[in-house]
């Protein structure tokens, strides 16, 4: 797999698993991947301060993970891209089975 892509894009794809590492990040993503959502909106859902959701949202966008889209005066964010989308929803996937499948071996 590794033939398929450049050096560039090695470094690309190696940003972008560094920004979803951080974990307040990887929440304003995943707060923007069934929905498009606000500012505010993440804010409130992550509990953090609208400010500090901003600079996090102009390093995702940046690195194309998330989109924005203006109505009005707000702005919405979203996932757009469909391979992210997938890569992450598979990855919520695995996680959410992983702790199901412990709760039933805990209660055996």
């Amino acid at each position: 797999m590794r033939g398929r892509i450049g050096e560039d894009q090695v470094v690309e794809l190696a940003e972008m698993f560094r920004l979803m590492s951080d974990p307040t990040r990887l929440s304003i993503i995943l707060a923007c991947l069934d929905a498009p959502a606000s500012v505010g909106e993440m804010a409130e859902r992550i509990g953090i301060s609208g400010s500090l959701v901003s600079h996090h949202l102009r390093l995702l966008r940046a690195a194309r993970l998330l989109q924005a889209d203006r109505r009005g005066r707000q702005v919405f964010y979203a996932v757009m891209d469909e391979h992210i989308r997938s890569m992450l929803t598979d990855m919520v996937d695995h996680v959410a089975e992983g702790e199901a499948e412990g709760e039933v071996v805990a209660s055996n």
